[in-house]
């Protein structure tokens, strides 16, 4: 059976990589066919190609095929391996003497210094089993030192992962497109929040592309998809412009330009990338400047407690620290309004000096445009908070009624605006505040306190809760 070489077509590659470390790889591949079975090789995919999602289509030329069968060959060579396969073959012993000579021995390779148990199965493990040699004299060798040369390489070893395909053929030349997934590429999305300290941010966002696939792709079309993609879980191989100041989204005309796919989002770089194997590249996503930010102090006392339901037993009370958000609204009208991918934010505000000094950082999923994104940033220092449980009453088995004073210090110089969420579950009813609150949801309300440079106010109220 005759065997060809599947040469690399004129097209570039494109590269599709997901967030959840696998890509869509295609590439055009040119064929020289002729007539009757053969074999094709495919060389220089990638090392961790998902075999059972290879597709390959013709796209022009004088012949045709039919792909019959595949196989996908990736026993490797590298020393250990030849090694374990030379087991029982003849092999020379070269070893470096105290005089300076050589002494070269001949004999039978008894044992690889590593062997494969269970090679095929689940639980596969690798043990040391040292080198054995028996001379051609009798002798045995163990763990000897020096250089072992082998008569020939092993069959069935290979330099490269390589497809094979056994096809059936009418000759001529064939552009065929070749397609297939492969684990070991993934990407993320970072982004920088400065804010100007005055109610405007510039916000900056980098992709990371992680490639340790096995393969390298020039001049590749390159895109990224973002979105939560199903995929079955299955045992794998073993192998390795707008108001108020803002300025529309800055990206260059040869960044990344964003679609909508399914329930996805496509972002496409608009200029050809060289994606190495074992590389890290950094690209910019997305730029927009005189983004209208809003700062947001927040005491929150009952917020990691889960559902709660009160009892003779406090919890939530004491000493509080307000936590501090940043939220913008993802819109054209603030400068943005681009889909962003789930990613870390760190933000940032220059000092009197005009310095850059980090802030927080905070995690964002996937968000659409004209969303409001809401990070957190840290805890407050001048503004601080005390929450107590002035009375607790048992009306019934599972009915109380409580009150709650909560004093919300502000120790700046300057005025701030403080939220005071209250969890309540079950059926609850309040029955007297000393403030109106805002009820964000069936469990929670708002009070908003407004306060002045240095100044002090409580908030209070009584509820009643049966469940």
């Amino acid at each position: 059976m005759g065997v060809a070489l599947a040469q690399a077509g004129a097209s570039a590659p494109e590269i599709t990589v997901y967030n959840q470390g696998f890509a869509l790889v295609k590439e055009v591949r040119r064929l020289e066919l002729k007539p009757g079975r053969q074999q094709i090789r495919v060389e220089d995919v990638a090392a961790l190609i998902e075999p059972n999602s290879v597709g390959v289509r013709k796209l022009q030329g004088a012949g045709d095929f039919v792909v019959l069968e595949q196989n996908y060959q990736y026993d490797l060579i590298s020393p250990l391996a030849i090694l374990n396969k030379a087991v029982g073959q003849k092999v020379r012993f070269i070893r470096l003497l105290q005089n300076g000579q050589k002494d070269v021995v001949t004999g039978t390779l008894l044992s690889s210094p590593t062997a494969v148990v269970n090679p095929s199965g689940e639980g596969a493990q690798t043990t040391y089993n040292g080198l054995v040699i028996r001379t051609d004299d009798g002798r045995i060798l163990l763990n000897p030192s020096g250089e072992i040369e082998v008569m020939q390489i092993p069959e069935g070893m290979i330099s490269k992962p390589t497809l094979v395909w056994d096809v059936d053929a009418q000759p001529g030349a064939v552009e065929a497109e070749l397609s297939y997934l492969t684990r070991g590429m993934t990407w993320s999305a970072d982004y920088v929040l400065t804010l100007d300290g005055s109610g405007k941010a510039g916000l900056i966002g980098w992709v990371t592309l992680n490639n340790s696939s096995g393969a390298t792709f020039k001049d590749a079309k390159l895109k990224l998809m973002a979105g939560d993609v199903q995929r079955v879980e299955t045992q794998r191989m073993g192998l390795r412009g707008g108001m108020g100041g803002a300025m529309p989204m800055m990206a260059k005309a040869d960044q990344f330009q964003e679609e909508s796919l399914f329930e996805y989002h496509l972002y496409t770089l608009q200029r050809p990338a060289t994606v190495r194997d074992k590389e890290t590249k950094q690209i910019q996503l997305l730029a927009g400047e005189g983004v209208p930010v809003e700062k947001k102090l927040i005491v929150d006392a009952l917020r990691d407690f889960g559902r709660y339901f009160p009892s003779e037993g406090e919890f939530g009370t004491g000493n509080l620290k307000p936590q501090v958000r940043v939220e913008f609204v993802n819109s054209e009208k603030n400068g943005l309004g681009m889909p962003l991918p789930k990613g870390n934010v760190k933000v940032y505000q220059r000092d009197a000096s005009g310095s850059v000094q980090m802030l927080g950082e905070d995690a964002i999923d996937h968000t659409p445009k004209d969303e409001r994104i809401s990070l957190v940033v840290g805890r407050s220092f001048d503004v601080v908070a005390e929450r107590r449980r002035t009375n607790f009453r048992r009306l019934a088995p599972t009915t109380v009624e409580e009150s709650f004073e909560i004093e919300v210090r502000n120790r700046k110089s300057t005025p701030e605006t403080v939220h005071v969420y209250e969890r309540r579950y079950g059926d609850w009813k309040v029955t007297q505040k000393s403030q109106d609150f805002a009820k964000l949801d069936a469990n929670t309300i708002d009070f908003v306190v407004q306060l002045k440079a240095g100044e002090t106010k409580k908030v209070s109220y009584t509820v009643i809760t049966s469940w």
